[in-house]
């Protein structure tokens, strides 16, 4: 038989074809495509991979123009499919006319499904012959098991999938359209809107709210230390919300000596092993080592598609009892972790445990491949190793803690102490580094014990706003909330950063992100409320379970959308003057010296910049500074006139500098000193991510640069090294060569760091 496979990417390919040809595939190209051919068990292969989908759904041309319809009008416009790569679908076309079966490998989810279907049906493939294999690991068993019992495409997994599709693409081009009209911002300027974005945007706003109108309220502690250790204790009353109750304990108190204990208790508490990773839960653990959920997604398809760890998108907590967890350990025993995956073997049962998410689509991830740190490196062996600790974790016996509970009272005044010793690590061993718990001793004691008071003292305190939303978070919360999927969360995220809605690690909303959602939420229809959303995404579930059809679901889409169209059609006027005053306030930086025309953030096709809002009689433009976060001010530059930013960089103080990067202000707070190799001067610069480095203003023609701590404060100190010639600098008041090679500097233990290269 001559088979057809389709896969959604070439890494997926080229690792199906290995696993299923014993490494003897050969590639080939076919009208622009890659097709690797291999025979087995007596059939001819021709494996196609694609890039994604291979037809792109858009409205028809005549709707390119935003103005030359309303955007009510777009909820029930028609939408089409036009190829986005024809060579790769002529060349599955031509195989599949005389191939005697086509196998759709693409991910086995709702996306895949949708991406497998719709090429076999453009390429005209007889669907009688079409089968589908299905696969949580790019492993040989798991390859060869699903290749070996092929099944029928899923229909309604593919539909759900495809409601997705059009109803986001009509949510946003409508939403996108009728706010960015109504502000006047179009083209590269227009004001992205969308069904699950609105939302998500809309916790950020809230909880901006809440810490901004916080009022923090007063509360009084009473705390003691008691005995040789000096162990601590808080009053029972703790916290006291009136200040003279508290100065009454206090008072009751302060002339005790002695202090008897009343009550000890010790007891063991069990500590539960965590459930399995799901795609939330590794994402928010990676965003807690470092990794953000974008970056955390994109790592671990690579490492799916290498072979390392399961199926990434998966909402599965509970291992399925077709899943060898032994034979998995026994893969990680040719890793880094074999001593761990030994031990874990060596327990008399191996009782995983489950979360409260079941599904049977994939398995939670886990790793499917041993590997060491030489293997992979950076980030992708951080994510690797996280989920091998986890998956370990789940596998290990439960942790058992030791807790003592002591009362003292002290004139009838009641101190409570607790105590927290570690007795069995269990699982804790295996997920250390990611855990802050530590252990707190207390003394064994018996009831009637006098104890000696070393101090009893009042701390005066006040409560605090809620923390803001970090990545990992605000994922939780969108899952919670049921906005977006498991594969969609994270771009949600960076559409925020993207169309500067939102900044900063806190997820800080901006002018126009905090005015869009307060516009919306009087005018919008109900577009900010997660609850729209959500109904929306248990409906595209329904057409998998065969509740609903894709017709009917995308009909009651639009519905939904043409009300808050209407609505916002209505009010756009108001809209558009909310959010222009809010965009006035974000991109103004101050007044132009030279022609008195308002300075502003501008955007264009190479990225933003600030630029005089008189052009083209006006020309003045700057850069916006490099990798940090800027706040205007109302100062101007003593030596040009030009307006001053506050920039906020990690690990420096901040700093209040002129928008030209060329006034003196800058050039002398910047220059560091000679270059040892031209002569021109040496100048402290920052590149595109916030990181400080010293290069030749002579660049390109001299590339001398020198890499800068990032923490501290740098100034030249005006002289040259007598070892090397390069400039001497100070920092933190020590002075230092730049050169880190410099051969007058002791050898460092650590690995030698090389020089940056300028960006």
């Amino acid at each position: 038989m001559r088979k057809l496979v389709i896969t959604e990417k070439a890494n997926a390919a080229r690792r199906i074809s290995t696993i299923l040809s014993d490494g003897k595939a050969k590639s080939r190209s076919t009208g622009g495509a890659g097709v690797i051919s291999f025979s087995s068990g007596g059939d001819d292969y021709d494996v196609v991979s694609l890039r994604g989908h291979i037809l792109e759904l858009d409205y028809p041309e005549e709707f390119n123009d935003w103005t030359g319809s309303s955007p009510v009008e777009l909820v029930y416009a028609p939408q089409v499919k036009t190829v986005r790569a024809k060579g790769t679908l002529d060349a599955i076309r031509d195989i599949s006319k005389t191939a005697d079966e086509v196998i759709i490998a693409t991910d086995f989810d709702r996306e895949g499904e949708l991406i497998g279907l719709e090429t076999v049906r453009a390429a005209g493939a007889d669907m009688s012959k079409v089968r589908r294999a299905k696969f949580s690991a790019l492993t040989r068993g798991e390859i060869q098991e699903a290749f070996s019992n092929l099944t029928e495409p899923d229909a309604r997994l593919s539909d759900a999938a495809e409601a997705r599709q059009i109803i986001d693409l009509t949510w946003g081009a409508v939403l996108t359209r009728s706010v960015s009209l109504s502000s006047g911002q179009v083209g590269n300027n227009f004001l992205s809107v969308g069904r699950v974005q609105s939302p998500t945007l809309k916790l950020l706003v809230d909880r901006h709210e809440e810490i901004e109108n916080f009022k923090p309220v007063p509360f009084w502690k009473i705390l003691g230390k008691f005995g040789l250790l000096a162990f601590k204790g808080e009053h029972n009353g703790n916290p006291f919300w009136e200040k003279d109750k508290a100065d009454a304990s206090l008072n009751i108190c302060k002339n005790a000596k002695k202090g008897i204990v009343s009550s000890y208790e010790v007891s063991m508490k069990e500590e539960y092993k965590p459930p399995p990773f799901d795609t939330t839960a590794m994402q928010v653990e990676a965003n807690r080592i470092g990794i953000p959920p974008a970056a955390a997604m994109s790592i671990a398809e690579d490492l799916y598609t290498a072979g390392y760890i399961s199926y990434p998108r998966t909402e599965n907590t509970e291992y399925p009892k077709s899943l060898s967890l032994k034979g998995v350990l026994e893969k990680l025993k040719d890793s880094a972790f074999r001593e761990e995956a030994e031990e874990i073997l060596a327990q008399e049962k191996i009782l995983p445990s489950r979360g409260k998410r079941r599904t049977t689509d994939h398995p939670p991830i886990y790793p499917t491949s041993g590997a060491t740190p030489e293997k992979l490196k950076g980030d992708k062996w951080k994510l690797y190793e996280l989920i091998v600790r986890r998956f370990l974790a789940t596998l290990a016996p439960n942790a058992e803690a030791e807790i003592t509970k002591c009362i003292v009272n002290v004139n009838e005044e009641l101190f409570t102490s607790s105590g927290y010793v570690l007795m069995r690590t269990g699982w804790k061993k295996y997920y250390s580094k990611y855990l802050s718990t530590s252990d707190t001793h207390m003394p064994k004691l018996n009831v009637g014990d006098e104890l000696d008071i070393r101090s009893i003292v009042q701390e005066a305190s006040q409560t605090r706003p809620p923390n803001r939303y970090n990545q990992g978070s605000l994922i939780q919360e969108m899952d919670r909330l049921n906005l977006g999927t498991k594969s969609t969360r994270h771009d949600i995220i960076g559409k925020l950063f993207s169309r500067n809605y939102v900044q900063g690690n806190q997820l800080i909303p901006t002018p126009v992100g905090i005015a869009m959602t307060k516009s919306l939420e009087i005018h919008g229809g109900g577009i900010t409320e997660h609850e729209m959303t959500a109904r929306l995404e248990d409906d595209m579930m329904k057409i998998c379970l065969g509740d609903l059809t894709l017709k009917a679901v995308v009909g009651d889409s639009q519905k939904m959308l043409h009300g808050v169209a209407e609505k916002i059609e209505k009010d756009k006027s108001e809209i558009g003057n909310e959010i222009r005053s809010a965009l006035r306030e974000q991109q103004h930086i101050g007044v132009c010296p030279a022609c008195g025309s308002t300075i502003s953030v501008k955007r264009s096709k190479k990225g933003s910049f600030i630029g005089c809002d008189g052009y083209p009689n006006c020309t003045r433009a700057y850069p916006l500074p490099r990798g940090a976060k800027i706040e205007t001010t109302e100062e101007t530059c003593d030596m040009c006139g030009l307006p001053k930013l506050k920039l906020i960089r990690k690990g420096s103080p901040p700093q209040t500098v002129c928008i030209d990067p060329k006034c003196g202000t800058n050039t002398s707070k910047n220059d560091i000193g000679e270059c040892p190799a031209c002569g021109r001067r040496i100048m402290m610069m920052y590149s595109k991510n916030g990181k400080r480095f010293a290069g030749c203003s002579g660049w390109p023609e001299c590339d001398r640069t020198y890499p800068l701590k990032m923490t501290g404060t740098i100034t030249s100190a005006d002289t040259k090294c007598g070892h090397c010639g390069s400039p001497v600098i100070s920092l933190n008041g020590r002075e230092e060569c730049i050169n880190i090679e410099c051969p007058g500097k002791a050898p460092s233990p650590r690995k030698k760091i090389g020089l940056v290269k300028k960006e």
